[in-house]
């Protein structure tokens, strides 16, 4: 791992522990001595992306924590909490097996996750993706969440 100070190539672990679906290494440069975090994640197979427009993209998980961050803002959600809903989104696409899917499907599976992490987040991401036009649309989706939880 190359330091992100010196860009020297050696490095030694000096904490290894697990976070979500990830590995937390704290590291120190045999060089400079500075210390550095890395994250290692075991690459998935997530299906390619199928847009609205017909394009296809690679899934982009930052797109999937931005929009998560955005509905847990000022939520009492920390950023593991995010990333490990993010994981989870990951494993329900992956679970799924196939190569394609929409951006519907993720959405989806933003929502569900969402719904089990935080019944405001979940209710600020589905306004905005199914895009509520009314307060009634509003307060179905809030009596939704009321008598399922």
């Amino acid at each position: 791992m190359r330091c992100p100070e010196c860009q020297h190539e050696d490095s030694r672990v000096i904490d290894s522990r697990t976070a979500g679906d990830a590995i937390r290494r704290r590291r120190q440069c045999s060089d400079c001595g500075a210390r550095f975090t890395t994250h290692e994640r075991l690459e998935t197979p997530i299906p390619v992306v199928i847009k609205k427009d017909g394009q296809r993209v690679p899934f982009a998980r930052h797109k999937v924590l931005g929009g998560i961050r955005l509905a847990c803002r000022k939520r009492p959600i920390d950023e593991l909490g995010m990333e490990n809903a993010v994981a989870k989104v990951e494993v329900a696409l992956v679970d799924l097996r196939v190569s394609e899917i929409t951006t519907a499907q993720v959405g989806e599976a933003v929502m569900k996750v969402l719904r089990e992490t935080d019944a405001v987040a979940y209710v600020r991401f589905a306004s905005v993706y199914r895009a509520f036009e009314s307060v009634g649309e509003f307060a179905e989706a809030i009596t939704d969440v009321e008598e399922s939880g």
